[in-house]
Order: C-alpha cells, then structure tokens, then sequence
C-alpha cells in the first residue's frame, strides 16, 4: 500500500476538525497513475444535473470524452464540493462512477469541471467558496482519487474574474495538488476555461498571471468562443480563429520559453452550436463546425468542446439559449460527429468544400433580371463533384445556375428574371451545393425587387390606452414615460426573462425595422417567428432600440421586449414597426 501524501492525511485532519461547524472533506484514497488524456481531445460539456447517463449518452452520440458540468458548494462559504451543488449528488462513486467506468471501458475519459457561471456569479466556486487553501486542494485531491481523473478543469467567470482572493487560492491549491500528484507519480492536467473577446483574453488573463506567479501549472487554456454580448454580428468560426491567435500571443508572453507548437498545444476553444445565449447574432452554424474543426487540426490545438452535449439536435430552429436543442435546423448529433474525429493524434480532414455567390446580392425593377458567379472551392482533401441548386424564389422571380454541376474550384453562372407582377421586397435566396453521399453548403444571395413595401403597425405601441391589449404580459405603469403618460413594465424572475409580446401579420419577404425606446438593466427589444432578430442596452435612462429584420414567407412575426433573469424590471415605450 502506497504511503499517504500530506494532502490526504490533511483531508482526514480536517474532516475531523470542520464536522462540528458542519464541513466536511472527503479522505482521498491513495494515488495512482490514470490514463493521461490524448494530445488532442474532443470533450464535449455534458450536463449533469438533468439525471441523464453521461455513459449512455456519450454512446449514442458517438463520443468518447466527456467534460461533466459542474462541481461547486452548497452555499458560500462552504469548503464541500457537490456535483450542481446538490447534497443529493456527492463527490462518491456512487454518483456517476459507473457511467464514468464504462466511459473508460470504450477508451475515453471524463474532465470534471469546477465552477460554471452559476458557481462563479453565486460566490459557490471552491475557491471563492472556501477561505482554507488546503481545505480546496483536499477537495481537489478527493475528486482526483475517487474517479481516477487525469485532468480538473476550472470554469472561472463572472463574478470569479474578479475575486482577487479567490484567484490566488485556487491557484495555490492548484499547485499544491500537482506537487501531491507528482510526488505519487500521477499525471494531472488542469485546464482554466474563460471567457474570450474576439481578440483574445480580457481582464480573465489576470487568472492566469496568477497561477504563473504561483507555480501553478496551466496545461490549456479553453476559450469559450462565444457569449460575446457586444451587440455585434459575428462570424463565428472567424472570430474563434482570431481569439485563438489572440491567446497565443497572451500565452506567449506569459511562457517565454514555449514554442509557437507548445504554444498553440496549451489551446482549447468551446462553440456554443446554434443561437447561444446572446441571439441569432451569435449562430454557430454546421458550416462553421467544418471549419473550425479543419483550422483546428492545422493548428494542432489540444482541445475542442462545445456547450452541451444535450444540445446537439435541431428539435427547436429558431429559438436561442437552450439546454436541450441548438436553435437551428440540423441534424442529430451532427456538432459530435463533425468534431469527434479529433480525439487522437493529428487526423486528416476529409473532403469538403465550400460555395460562394458572387456578387451576393442585386437589387432589380419588377421585370428586370440579374447575373453572378457561383464559385466552389476545396477546402480540404480532393475536388468532389458538387450539384448546384437554387431555392427560395418568390412568385415571378426565377432563378437558375448553369451547368448544374461542377467539380469543386470551378464556378458557375447563375442567372435571375423577374416578372412586371413581381412584388417589391428583399428576397433572399438558397444556393445549395451538394455532394455524393449526403454533404451539402448554401450561399445567400439577397434579391432586392425595387419599389414601396407596406408597412405594418403596432397596436397600442405607446401604451395610451392605459390598457395592456393586445399585448401579452407585462404592466402599463404611469411612470416612467418616455412621452405621453403610459408605458410597459416588464419584471423578470430568476427563471424568467419577464416578456410581452404582440403578434403581427406584416407583408411576405419584405424589409422592416422595429424601433423601441426601453430602461433598466439588460432590457431587449426583438423578433422572433417569421424573423429573428434583436437588441439589446443596459442603459439607466431611455434608450432606442433599432431592429432590422425581413419577413418570410408568412409574413408572420412576433415582437417581444424583455428583461433578464433575476434582474430589475425593465421599461418599454413607443413601440413601432415600420
């Protein structure tokens, strides 16, 4: 039998000394060697808080790597770590130990992650949590032994970036569980997971010139490369590529030594598939999934992930910020497939490749026509021969390409006509290439028909019916106002956003803008349906809102205001669609 290490002898020590005041730390069982993790890893987030099995649904998905979401305390102030903080859901092996024995029986592995934004705003992080250093590197030491991990990830944001006291125990107690691990002869990983601007680190960088400081070990640093909340559209694949490149050169100053391979093999990044919390701005779409796993494997990153597991399928298109669906028409399980394929060496990408339109856009008198290119690329392996489409024509537009085929890197020519009768509108079209064997990408081509659209209305948009009809939820309160004497009060809750919501039957495909003049914190103005799109301020004082979006088809939306969970009540006035 190994020889206890001080860690665990200290845990016993302590669990004896903190029972009276209600703390308790588990004694951690001997130290041996697990299986390291492989150099490059795809480890997608699992939540484990909803009583499914990680195991089972890792199978299905065709996964072999989990990253199990998330361990914090009960309550601040406490040193005991619990899965979701639930007494329920202790640190044993009787909670998730079989699902993570059979994992490893299929050639994965698990990455428990402390921390979270709930953790992390809620002061329930370990090291915010607990004030004892040794006390968190016991809960660490427990964690490691009882599940045979080889790697602990820190999810450090929110409120956790700027707990100065916090930083430094965690990374103290970081230190003193690696010195534990390599005095037993165990290899332990840790990876700090942070949010990211499109440039790289922010004020999180200060987490990790801290653990430098400190002798703490980061073996990679895990970008979650989305939630950006900076009220732009984002091109998500690019912006993940230029975090990245921005986290290198932070790293780079940091670890003067490491090479630009070592460097960019301490890289993890973490997409959010679909809508993320943010709005339709933020869509991580199939596409962008090729592409960052292609960029990925050139740079040799060492991880990929992405938030959750249980959020890969297209049960929801159209809505954001789901636990259990992407927002966006896909198929089951396609992020897991398209990324599992990293975990290993260095695989080679398969064939793929890429459509464009060009020009993406014309704009046309009723009776007028168009022509562009339709170009294809390869973008990695070799030339497929990919079927050329068109979809999406209103009544009087048709739209062509010819030839119907190409091999990828040729082009075609695409060729558009409109009738007199054809109605004035924005009109975006579907350029669908497509391959042998089920692989497809789309190119948008937007067709504006020149002339007046009609204009939808709101009713009751600045509230001086003193009445809340037609709109749904909310309170008419007479102050504050933005003008007359009326306006709309929306409360949210810690489950709810709070929203109203009016429901308006406008023209079919054609251009819009939704203006709103809102207060209070995180206070958003959009729609959703037929359109999606939205804004958002956290403006005391009023605040226009300006939305542009296009109906579809239907010509159906709904306009929504809202709050944010457990935040203040938010105010709305004059609101107009025109």
């Amino acid at each position: 039998m190994r020889r206890r290490s001080h860690l665990s002898r200290l845990s016993a020590v302590l669990a004896a000394a903190a029972a009276p005041l209600g703390v308790l730390v588990a004694t951690a069982a001997p130290a041996h060697a697990a299986t390291p993790l492989p150099n490059h890893v795809f480890a997608p987030y699992f939540e484990s808080w909803n009583g499914q099995s990680p195991a089972a649904m890792a199978q299905e998905a065709g996964v072999k790597h989990l990253t199990m979401a998330f361990l914090q305390t009960a309550s601040s102030g406490s040193c005991t770590v619990l899965w979701n903080g639930d007494a329920s859901m202790p640190v044993s092996d009787s909670t998730f130990g079989a699902d993570f024995r059979t994992i490893r029986s299929r050639g994965g592995d698990v990455i428990p992650s402390f921390g979270g934004y709930t953790a992390d705003h809620n002061a329930t992080e370990i090291a915010d949590s607990c004030t004892n250093v040794d006390q968190i590197a016991a809960a660490y030491e427990s964690l490691i032994t009882t599940y045979d991990v080889p790697r602990l990830d820190m999810d450090i944001e929110d409120n956790s970036l700027t707990n100065s006291a916090g930083i430094d125990r965690r990374n103290k107690a970081i230190k003193k569980v690696q010195d534990w691990a390599a005095a037993n002869g165990r290899q332990l990983q840790i990876s700090y997971t942070l949010p990211t601007t499109t440039s790289g680190l922010a004020s999180a960088l200060d987490v990790l010139r801290n653990a430098v400081s400190n002798g703490a070990k980061v073996d990679v640093v895990n970008l979650m490369t989305f939630d950006y909340y900076d009220n732009a559209t984002h091109n998500m694949a690019q912006d993940t590529q230029t975090a990245a490149a921005g986290l290198v050169s932070q790293l780079a100053s940091l670890y003067p030594d490491k090479t630009q391979e070592q460097l960019w093999g301490m890289v993890g990044v973490t997409e959010m598939p679909g809508i993320d919390d943010f709005g339709a701005a933020e869509t991580f779409t199939t596409a962008d999934a090729v592409t960052v796993y292609n960029w990925a494997v050139s740079k040799g990153i060492n991880m990929l992930s992405f938030w959750a597991l249980q959020r890969d399928n297209g049960s929801c298109p159209g809505t954001g910020a789901q636990d259990t669906c992407s927002g966006i028409p896909q198929d089951k399980w396609y992020f897991s497939h398209t990324f599992a394929p990293f975990t290993g060496g260095t695989p080679v990408p398969g064939n793929d490749f890429s459509v464009t339109a060009s020009p993406a856009s014309a704009s046309v008198d009723p009776g007028g026509s168009a022509t562009g290119k339709v170009a294809t690329a390869v973008t990695s392996g070799t030339a497929q021969q990919v079927s050329l489409s068109v979809s999406g024509a209103p009544g009087g537009v048709t739209a062509t390409v010819s030839p119907a085929a190409v091999k990828a890197g040729e082009s075609a020519n695409l060729s558009i006509t409109t009738t007199a009768a054809t109605q004035p509108g924005v009109y975006p079209l579907t350029i669908t290439g497509s391959v042998a064997g089920g692989g497809s990408h789309t190119a948008t081509y937007t067709l504006t028909v020149n002339g007046t659209s009609p204009t939808g209305s709101v009713v009751n948009g600045n509230f001086e019916t003193g009445a809340l009809s037609p709109w749904t939820g909310g309170t008419i309160v007479s102050s504050p106002v933005h003008s007359g004497s009326h306006a709309l009060q929306v409360s949210p809750t810690a489950s709810t956003t709070g929203e109203a919501t009016q429901n308006l039957t406008l023209a079919p495909n054609h251009a819009y803008t939704l203006t709103a003049w809102v207060q209070g914190g995180y206070a958003y103005a959009g729609v959703r349906g037929g359109a999606t799109a939205s804004s958002w301020t956290a403006n005391s004082s009023w605040t226009k809102l300006t939305v542009p979006f296009t109906t579809g088809a239907s010509g159906a939306v709904t306009v929504y205001v809202h709050g944010w969970y457990g935040q203040s009540p938010i105010y709305a006035d004059d609101i107009a669609v025109g």
